[in-house]
């Protein structure tokens, strides 16, 4: 049975974030403050988020799937900014989280590909059941308040029907910032609960997260790709180290776009990014093409900010944002 949603109003004017907030002066952007609701519905395993009475993005959990991911991601125009599956490369997955990693004692798993351990249900489609998949578990916490809410659900990560592999734990932050724009504040956790797990990721085939564009805002149909220095192109982007990437176009005569931010945790990340509309930051390169152990007991962890915004880089103001996430203006 589908359960309540839950909603909190929290209606002003515009306001400056400074207010009740550490200053960032450079910045000094206003934002509005926005009604989020979010409504459950376990029958179909998705989670709505809403901003205004307007669906802003669903995470989809449902053991119909592979594994969980998100999608729709709405513009604030409401245009969907990503697929969920494409011809090529129909296991990819809109905006997912997944790796390919070995329990010792065990045999390879690849979540990146667990469509393909599901039933044959016709010509390039997989159905479920899924021998390898991330299921859902449970929502340990979800609020709203104040033009925020919070989502923490817990996955597992399953080999051969049920052997678990790995305990996900995912914190979502979700920012309304008035227009239709919003932030997300992910991080994303793995830990080794049941033996050592060997993480043998190949240098192309994973980014934490992984996007994938809507073919409509695909480089290959005149959108942009740019880094936070100034980079563009898969050419000039494709395993380069960036603090951000953003990809936008002009859709419909309406230009918006998706910013992914890494949180600055010391370490250089590459990037992957493909025309086609695929990108993502990689882990630190100590931990990224080359085999590591994570001991049992251990965890990896990730945190990313994901921006939806009117205009292009510049009008949508993207370095600014940026800023304003790292110096911590949104807070839970």
């Amino acid at each position: 049975m589908a359960l309540p949603a839950l909603r909190l109003i929290f209606l002003f004017g515009s306001v400056d974030v400074a207010c009740g907030m550490e200053a960032y002066a450079s910045t000094r952007i206003a934002y509005d403050i926005q009604e989020i609701e979010l409504r459950q519905d376990d029958d179909s395993g998705r989670l709505f988020v809403l901003i205004d009475g307007r669906t802003a993005f669903v995470y989809q959990y449902s053991p119909n799937h592979d594994l969980p991911h998100y999608w729709p991601l709405n513009s604030p125009s409401g245009k969907n900014l990503l697929i969920q599956q494409t011809e090529p490369y129909p296991h990819h997955r809109s905006f997912w989280f997944a790796d390919t990693v070995r329990l010792e004692g065990y045999r390879e798993v690849s979540t990146y590909n667990a469509l393909y351990s599901g039933q044959v249900v016709g010509r390039n489609a997989w159905g479920p059941p899924f021998r390898d998949h991330v299921r859902h578990f449970e929502f340990s916490r979800l609020e709203t308040r104040a033009g925020r809410a919070v989502i923490h659900s817990r996955s597992i990560w399953e080999m051969d029907g049920d052997l678990p592999v790995l305990d996900e734990e995912r914190r979502v932050l979700v920012f309304a910032l008035g227009g239709g724009e919003y932030l997300l504040d992910v991080t994303f956790t793995l830990e080794a609960s049941y033996g050592d797990v060997e993480f043998v990721s190949d240098a192309v085939h994973y980014a934490w997260p992984y996007l994938r564009m809507h073919p409509l805002f695909s480089g290959e149909n005149g959108g942009t790709l740019i880094t936070d220095g100034g980079a563009a192109g898969q050419d000039a982007t494709d395993m380069k180290a960036a603090r951000w990437i953003d990809y936008s176009n002009t859709v419909q005569g309406e230009t918006e776009g998706v910013a992914v931010f890494q949180w600055p945790d010391g370490e250089d990340h590459r990037w992957l990014t493909r025309e086609y509309g695929c990108f993502g930051p990689r882990r630190p390169d100590e931990r990224s093409g080359e085999p590591f152990v994570l001991a049992e007991g251990d965890s990896i962890s990730q945190r990313v900010g994901i921006l939806v915004h009117r205009g292009d880089v510049e009008s949508g103001k993207v370095a600014e944002r940026y800023r304003d996430y790292v110096a911590g203006k949104w807070r839970e």
